[in-house]
């Protein structure tokens, strides 16, 4: 099943938060996740810069930090999502005012923008979604060894149907792995490229995994 992109948020089994991002993609697949410093960009590979003419939504910032927060989303609204939490708004405040701010995807398939939020000390996580019908947002309380997801087509919507109970990652470069290829991710279609950040003492470790 090709599900598009992937936002998800939880807990491991040894109660770390961990929020994730994966890139599953038809049209531009020549993509890559890249380390900057508290961030995660999506860019063209070497060679397919010109990717860039063809749409404004294939480059961005998939993850932010943002004090005690880790942002995880699929376009330009991580940064506004992110700045709005670290200047003492609410995750669920500046997750519902970003999304209503900048909107679905205006390109042929109306592509929803979605976002994950993980916190430091793993109690709870958030995750929102725009849609050209709905703006939803929902905090949830996180359980050991479980993952909540949202994509852009198909699982578009958050329930107790998206999720993953197999979460046994350690790390953010497992949790990468888990979103590429682990539990019920292995059945969704096309990966491109992976990030993911996982809490770690007071901070949150970054990874990223190229497929």
């Amino acid at each position: 099943m090709y599900i598009g992109r992937i936002v998800a948020v939880g807990m491991t089994q040894e109660g770390q938060s961990a929020a994730m991002y994966r890139v599953s993609s038809r049209s531009f697949p020549n993509r890559e996740a890249v380390l900057n410093g508290e961030a995660v960009s999506i860019r063209p590979r070497a060679g397919f810069e010109s990717d860039l003419m063809k749409s404004p939504y294939i480059t961005y910032n998939c993850i932010r930090m943002a004090g005690r927060y880790a942002v995880v989303s699929n376009g330009s609204h991580t940064d506004p999502i992110a700045e709005k939490i670290a200047m003492g708004t609410s995750p669920r405040d500046a997750i519902a005012l970003g999304l209503l701010a900048m909107d679905y995807e205006k390109d042929s398939y109306n592509t929803p923008r979605i976002v994950a939020v993980a916190c430091l000390d793993g109690k709870i996580g958030f995750l929102g979604i725009i849609r050209h019908d709905a703006l939803l947002v929902s905090e949830i309380n996180l359980i050991p060894g479980q993952v909540w997801y949202l994509s852009t087509y198909e699982k578009n919507n958050i329930s107790d149907q998206n999720t993953d109970p197999g979460f046994k990652s350690l790390n953010a470069e497992e949790a990468c792995g888990h979103v590429i290829r682990g539990g019920v991710f292995a059945g969704f279609e096309l990966p491109v490229t992976a990030a993911a950040a996982v809490s770690a003492g007071n901070k949150f470790q970054l990874a990223v995994e190229t497929v």
